[in-house]
């Protein structure tokens, strides 16, 4: 039986910095993780947009350490707070995973020149659709979770976890057909509200039939 003056541990700590001031005193900062990874993500964009990182083609580059150390060090401290504390298995192994696929290969990999028929480029265009799909569906998990949640409290957590990850998913796949039609060069408003259309005719039929069975 636990005691009840026994204080459980926080889901989220902050990152301490110790220094020695004047005096031998300890001087303690406390750097919040969602700071920390804001900081990070600013980083990350700035060295994504001004700066050529194909420029040096080495793999241990400066620059190309730089940008993949500060990518996962934001993607560490998005994600894994957020999977401490509404209890998503996975989420930092798919947040991680999923940014720095998208990102390396906006960083690293020369853009497509033509469109995703022509074969030469279809490597490239795989790579974005999933590195799309991966980094979008982490990204969305937390909120569709909070919300079914909060909307649907008929549900038991493992259905509802099931739910949001199912969600998620045609979320991230959204997205990357998104990508897709513009790749063949069909992307236009018909086609985007047939996407939209389709995949809430899908999710319909899906509640349906789970209402149903």
């Amino acid at each position: 039986m636990q005691h009840p003056k026994e204080a459980q541990e926080p889901a989220e700590k902050d990152t301490v910095f110790t220094q020695t001031g004047p005096q031998g005193r300890r001087l303690v900062f406390r750097l919040p993780p969602s700071l920390g990874a804001g900081l990070c993500w600013i980083a990350v964009l700035t060295l994504l947009l001004t700066t050529d990182l194909r420029a040096d083609p080495r793999f241990l580059a400066p620059q190309r350490l730089m940008f993949l150390v500060l990518l996962l060090l934001a993607g560490l401290l998005t994600f894994k707070p957020l999977q401490q504390r509404l209890g998503l298995p996975g989420l930092v192994w798919e947040g991680v995973g999923g940014t720095t696929l998208l990102l390396y290969t906006l960083a690293f990999v020369p853009p497509p020149t033509a469109s995703l028929l022509f074969l030469p480029d279809l490597p490239v265009y795989l790579l974005l659709f999933c590195g799309l799909f991966w980094a979008t569906t982490a990204s969305a998990l937390p909120f569709v979770y909070v919300f079914n949640k909060r909307y649907v409290p008929s549900q038991t957590a493992r259905m509802i976890l099931k739910l949001a990850r199912r969600q998620a998913s045609e979320l991230g796949l959204l997205v990357a057909l998104i990508a897709g039609l513009a790749g063949l060069r069909a992307l236009n408003w018909g086609s985007f509200s047939g996407l939209i259309l389709t995949l809430f005719l899908a999710e319909f039929i899906l509640q349906k039939r789970i209402k149903t069975g």
